[in-house]
């Protein structure tokens, strides 16, 4: 009985071994040349070195003016400020509306936002000027400004009443 089942196993074996290898899954195809031209597509090694990076921007404001921010300052909701979660306070940010090609530049000054999916938290006053109050989120795009802002004074980036 034992040397049934040995003789068994050593044949199955060898039928195993000589069985041919599964093939690899080829991918499935894509059309390369629709993704190239689509301009939706960002890709990050076409974009400049000041690119930060593209997502959903709200604003924040009626509620919090007045309190103070993570950076310490009272937060404003007249001045084109922003929360951002790494950018460095006082670095300058611009944003662009990818929706209506509107922009502005803004002063990192608190952290934030703390929401799922979204890239920035601007004042009232910069959403304002991105065209996006009645909507309250919009698509967006960073990039870095070409001028260290900490050296700017910060009654440059109030809005005159």
């Amino acid at each position: 009985m034992q040397g049934r089942t040995a003789l068994l196993l050593l044949g199955l074996g060898m039928f195993a071994g000589c069985a041919s290898r599964a093939a690899k899954p080829q991918p499935p195809e894509t059309d390369s040349g629709a993704a190239k031209d689509d301009p939706k597509v960002t890709r990050r090694d076409k974009m400049p070195r000041t690119y930060l990076g593209e997502g959903l921007a709200s604003f924040y404001g009626p509620g919090l003016h007045g309190r103070p921010t993570a950076s310490g300052e009272k937060f404003n909701q007249n001045a084109f400020t922003a929360a951002h979660r790494t950018e460095r306070f006082g670095a300058c940010v611009k944003v662009l509306n990818m929706e209506n090609g509107l922009q502005v530049e803004v002063r990192v000054n608190d952290r934030g936002p703390f929401v799922d999916g979204r890239i920035i938290d601007l004042s009232k006053a910069a959403a304002k000027t991105l065209g996006m109050l009645d909507k309250g989120l919009a698509r967006v795009r960073l990039y870095r400004c070409g001028v260290r802002v900490s050296q700017v004074p910060v009654e440059l980036w109030a809005v005159p009443a």
